[in-house]
This record gives structure tokens, C-alpha cells and sequence, in this order.
């Protein structure tokens, strides 16, 4: 019997439980006693936050990274991002993709009227000292490496912060940074 896991990943994890070079790092395992053989089912970069899914199961792990799921993120950038830039990024982006040039597919992206409530990240950012930030929301229905951080560089708004908060039909909602669920079913991620 496969089990499935919903995490709030922190930041300063990664979404890995075994790390074979020297630099000490946070694991997911150190969070939670998962079985052995859980995965994670796609990753979070160490500097990103929210819902990551895992699994004991390979091929729910195929299906929730398939385009078919959507993933939602709240992404802090660097400035006040404008409407020319939010279309860009609905339209598609150039970003470099293991040294090769990739157009990113349309996605939905908007400006957040408010700031999120998602609690501390466990390491400053910055103060409005350095300039003025916004709260986007985007989502796709791709996973290419860094690929939201790389959008938003290329449309002139890096991204200072980035939370995911929805994958498929499943919301992050009121998860603490490293709190685990244990889920009973992945099937009704899509429609």
C-alpha cells in the first residue's frame, strides 16, 4: 500500500533526502519519519517554499508532474512590477534552459492585491530601505529547473521570495513551514 504525503517545505531545505556532497544540508527527512522508498514529486529549490507533494509511489509521481497539473506560486519580486511585464509573462519568456534557449509556455500570472499571509521565512530579505517589492501570483503547467525565478529575471523583476501554493487541486491553505500531512489519495489532483 503506497502512502502520500503533503509537506510546507521551509526554506533552507531541499527537496532531497540524501545528499551525497560534503556541504552539510537540510534534508527533508529530518522534518518528519517518512517511509522508506517517499519521494519527492518534483523539487523546491532551497531557497523556495511551500507545498511539495511526496509519494512512495512512482507512478503518481509521473502523473503530478506531468502538464496536466498546475502549480501555483506567490512570488515576491524586486520592484513594482507593471502591466506590460505581467503579459510577458502570460505569453511566454525566453530563458535559458541547461545552456539552450527555451520559450516558456503561456501560463496565468497576476498582480496580488495583497501581501500573502504565509508566515516568516527564516531568513530576511530585505527592508524597504532597498527599494519597493510586490506580490505576484503565477501559475504553470511546467516544472523546468528554476523555471519562475528565471521568468521573472527575464521580464526586468527578480524574485526575492518564492512560495508554492497549489499543486493540481491541493493548496498549501494553513500548513506551517515543516508540518507534514499525510494524505490518503493523489488520484483527484486533476479534474
Amino acid at each position: 500500500m503506497h502512502q502520500h504525503f503533503f509537506i510546507h517545505k521551509p526554506y533552507g531545505y531541499l527537496s532531497q533526502f540524501i545528499y551525497e556532497l560534503k556541504r552539510k544540508k537540510k534534508l527533508l527527512g529530518e522534518l518528519y519519519n517518512f517511509p522508506e522508498g517517499t519521494m519527492a514529486i518534483g523539487r523546491l529549490d532551497e531557497d523556495s517554499e511551500g507545498l511539495l507533494l511526496l509519494t512512495t509511489d512512482g507512478m503518481m509521481s509521473e502523473l503530478v508532474r506531468s502538464k496536466k497539473v498546475e502549480k501555483e506560486y506567490y512570488v515576491q519580486v524586486d520592484g513594482v512590477i507593471n502591466q506590460e511585464a505581467i503579459e510577458k509573462l502570460k505569453n511566454g519568456v525566453e530563458i535559458g534552459i541547461n545552456g539552450k534557449k527555451y520559450i516558456t509556455r503561456k501560463c496565468q500570472a497576476s498582480i496580488l492585491e495583497c501581501i500573502p499571509s504565509l508566515g516568516d521565512r527564516g531568513k530576511k530579505i530585505r527592508d524597504e530601505r532597498h527599494g519597493q517589492t510586490c506580490w505576484l501570483t503565477i501559475t504553470i503547467s511546467e516544472g523546468k529547473f528554476r523555471q519562475v525565478r528565471k521568468m521573472t529575471a527575464a521580464v526586468g523583476f527578480p524574485t526575492l521570495r518564492l512560495v508554492r501554493v497549489r499543486v493540481g487541486n491541493f493548496f498549501l491553505n494553513d500548513l506551517k513551514a515543516g508540518e507534514v500531512k499525510e494524505v490518503t489519495d493523489f488520484s483527484t489532483i486533476t479534474n
